[in-house]
Parts: structure tokens; sequence; C-alpha cells
């Protein structure tokens, strides 16, 4: 499972023109699952995700996470995350897992996140021809993977 992290100020998607998912101080995600990936690495990375202290303090630190800052989260699935550029001029893409099997974990995440007490989780719409909008905060983005475990 591999997700982009990016602090936001403010982020949106849209499909067909219409926004379906948003968000103000927070975070945006971009999520891929490959293949293999399953519910204990659902579980982890929505840990991860949701207690980074990212977000600064009164001292200007990195501190503080997205609960202690009332944020929310913009999820986005992103199978283009495991596009294989090493070879040639088009990303493979066998590493991602299908569709059919990626959308319920997609889902599950989300449901995760929000058990963990993330008070606000907006998505785009899965397997959609997305625009995402974002102003990113700093910026500070990170790159999060955890491998599946078989």
């Amino acid at each position: 499972m591999r997700v982009l992290v990016q602090r936001v100020l403010e982020a949106r998607v849209e499909v067909d023109g219409q926004t379906v998912g948003s968000v103000d101080t927070g975070l945006l995600l971009l999520v891929g699952l490959g293949a293999g990936d399953g519910p204990m690495e659902i579980d982890w990375m929505a840990r991860k995700v949701a207690g980074l202290r990212i977000f600064s303090d009164a001292e200007g630190q990195m501190n503080l996470d997205l609960t202690q800052v009332e944020g929310g989260i913009l999820a986005v699935s992103q199978f283009t995350l495991y596009g294989d550029c090493r070879k040639g001029r088009r990303p493979s893409f066998i590493d991602a897992l299908e569709p059919g099997q990626a959308e319920p974990l997609f889902e599950k995440f989300v449901e995760n996140l929000l058990q963990l007490g993330i008070s606000r989780v907006d998505t785009g719409r899965f397997g959609a021809d997305m625009k995402v909008h974002l102003v990113n905060d700093g910026p500070v983005t990170f790159w999060i993977e955890r491998e599946a475990v078989n």
C-alpha cells in the first residue's frame, strides 16, 4: 500500500465539473493499493496517517496530529502510484490491485480513519476521471509505503 500525504490548507476533487469531495485544513491522501494488500496493510496505514504529527504547534514545530488541529482528510484512490516506469516510456501497472479488489479496501481504509477519530473524511469517486485541486501547506509532503505481508 502506498499513500502520498500532503498537508493542505484546502483541497477538492471534481468529477465532470462537480465537486465530490473537499477538505479545508487537513490532509490530501493519494492512495494506491498493490497486489497482496489486505486488512493488515489497511489497518497499519490508517493508524500511521491518523497519528502523524505534521501540523505546527505554537512554536512552529511539527508536533500536532490531525485531530489536534481539528482537520479533515480528502482521500483519493490513485492506482498510478503503482506505475512502474523503469522500462520503456509507458508505465506498467501490473503491481496495482485490480479495481474490484481495491475498491472495498479503499472503503475500509476510509472507515478505519473515521473509527480512529478523524472527524471528516471525504473521498473522490473510485475509478472516475478526477481533477484534484489543492493548496499544499508548507509544502509538506510524505510518501508512506507498507508492503503486503504474506
